[in-house]
């Protein structure tokens, strides 16, 4: 008696193992009427069970396109039927596709981040102009900001502007701008009032939370 048991190792590999193993066995019955007309009569009876098995897939559309796909797969390509849809072919099913190329960037100076690269780009090929001057301005400030956020000690403009300057290869020149940059305090300042009001808005929160709990409380 012993001898007679099957282990799982030793059994026909699923191909798709949702369906169970029993439904493997019928799809390799089917594959083994001779007649087309018993195979169609069979693989029809197989679609109405994987049907029943996954009634999730009832509102999908072409909900019956998916199982014929899925029974020509675990038939592995070898069930020959008349299907009402173009039957799947395993060249395609098993085509990989093509690798996707990974920006593979390296900033000088990883504290900027690599959106700075983006918008210095666009600035480059900005026509001159008020607007141009504008946005390196707005650039400059925000490298500042970055470095600010990298390190909390005061930064000089001339630093900023020089590399401006060498992101840029020399298209983004300000370092004979008499116009200064934005404030370090300031520029500070902002992010801890943000910060501030953020913590000030959950604690108010919490507070009302703790409120209700304690009107709703019941007294004995």
């Amino acid at each position: 008696m012993i001898d007679d048991i099957e282990y799982n190792t030793e059994r026909e590999h699923l191909i798709i193992p949702e369906y169970g193993r029993h439904l493997q066995k019928m799809i390799n019955y089917a594959k083994s009427r001779e007649t087309k007309e018993e195979r169609n009569k069979v693989s029809k009876a197989i679609i109405s069970v994987m049907g029943n098995l996954q009634p999730h897939l009832r509102d999908v559309p072409d909900f019956q396109h998916k199982l014929w796909d899925q029974l020509f797969i675990m038939a592995n390509f070898e069930l020959d039927v008349d299907s009402p849809y173009d039957k799947p072919e395993r060249e395609v099913l098993q085509a990989r596709p093509e690798p996707l190329s990974y920006p593979q960037n390296f900033p000088k100076y990883r504290f900027y981040g690599n959106n700075i690269k983006t918008m210095i780009d666009v600035a480059v090929s900005w026509d001159e102009g008020e607007l141009k001057e504008a946005l390196k301005f707005t650039i400059a400030n925000h490298m500042k900001k970055c470095f600010l956020n990298w390190n909390k000690d005061t930064v000089e403009d001339d630093v900023i502007f020089n590399h401006l300057f060498e992101l840029s290869n020399g298209k983004l020149d300000l370092k004979n701008s008499d116009e200064e940059l934005s404030d370090s305090s300031s520029l500070m300042r902002t992010k801890t009032k943000y910060s501030n009001s953020r913590s000030n808005t959950n604690k108010k929160s919490n507070n009302s939370n703790k409120k209700k709990y304690s009107s709703n409380r019941k007294r004995y």
